[in-house]
């Protein structure tokens, strides 16, 4: 088995993706890190597994959702009581998108 060994550039696209400003101290141990964590799964992937029977869930499956009942709607008031910013009877939010 080799060893899994992401390069440096490979640290960096993960954290652009996940949109991480990382230092280079950083990528250097993510990279010693990522690399042992890629290293696990290839030992896991060696496991004979043809024995058990594939399943998404070892514990049996409930709804412990309530069921989906119509209520009373809120009024204004009440919906913007709580709400950090308000005018008048709509939500105030910081701008999404540049103008």
């Amino acid at each position: 088995m080799a060893k899994a060994i992401l390069s440096a550039d490979d640290v960096r696209a993960i954290a652009d993706l996940a949109r991480l400003e990382i230092s280079e101290d950083d990528v250097a141990r993510y990279q010693r890190q990522l690399s042992d964590i890629l290293d696990y799964f290839q030992k896991l992937e060696e496991l004979d597994t043809s024995h058990i029977d594939p399943t998404s869930s070892v514990l049996p499956l409930t709804n412990v959702m309530r069921a989906d009942e119509a209520g009373a709607a809120l009024t204004v008031a009440e919906a913007i009581a709580n709400a950090p910013d308000s005018d008048g009877e709509q939500f105030r939010v910081r701008a999404v998108l540049d103008s």
